[in-house]
């Protein structure tokens, strides 16, 4: 199946609290058995529990694609080692302490707040080995939480605009399409956590919302 919906940690945040990097699914340590054993058999990944400078809010912590990861400033040394082992790593630092909120990206490019300051974008790009560009999204600077995002396509923001979409299909290589998450709501990377091949929505999304969710992310 390539579409379920739950909760983590009792929040239909979903990906507030997951982040899929490349073939990893982190997860917070705080996770139940039961709920890491339903994950790990729908996205049939490897799974991988830790905090983030304490914080179980991985999804908006960290972010990354197959070659890389870039990480909240508030890491610590011990997380920093522990991520390392996953990949090269950018730290997005000067404050910026929601990396997962503040980009969005794949296997073929990366979208970047321009909240990130100085020379962040073209670092996070050399780390992710991906083109990385600076965009809003509706206007938005969230742009992390504002897409959900794998190889096949892109869910963003339903008031994205025509200019803001054709950059990052581009820039991502995936067509994008809009839609909402949770009955409603347009912040769909707060929402929904996805791989290639399954997707995780937060309780209370819709049918027609799921099979938009499919249909932009390829998972049919």
């Amino acid at each position: 199946m390539g579409i379920s919906t739950g909760d983590i940690l009792g929040h239909a945040q979903v990906g507030v609290y997951l982040s899929v990097v490349g073939d990893v699914l982190f997860h917070p340590s705080s996770l139940d058995q039961p709920a890491i054993d339903e994950l790990a058999a729908a996205f049939e990944m490897e799974m991988h529990p830790c905090l983030i400078g304490g914080s179980a809010l991985l999804g908006s912590l960290v972010r990354g694609n197959s070659k890389g990861l870039a990480v909240a400033d508030i890491a610590t040394e011990a997380d920093l080692d522990e991520l390392s082992s996953f990949g090269d790593l950018v730290v997005l630092e000067s404050g910026v302490n929601a990396a997962g909120n503040l980009l969005s990206c794949n296997d073929h490019g990366a979208i970047v707040s321009p909240v990130i300051p100085g020379p962040g974008a073209e670092m996070i790009g050399e780390v992710l080995k991906v083109d990385a560009v600076r965009s809003k999204i509706a206007g938005q600077e969230t742009v992390g939480s504002l897409t959900v995002a794998n190889n096949k396509g892109i869910l963003a923001h339903p008031d994205i605009s025509a200019e803001e979409a054709e950059k990052i299909a581009e820039v991502m290589q995936a067509p994008v399409m809009v839609g909402t998450v949770c009955f409603g709501s347009p912040y769909v990377g707060a929402g929904c956590v996805a791989s290639d091949t399954h997707a995780l929505v937060g309780s209370g999304s819709t049918g027609p919302e799921l099979n938009r969710i499919e249909d932009a992310l390829g998972l049919i």
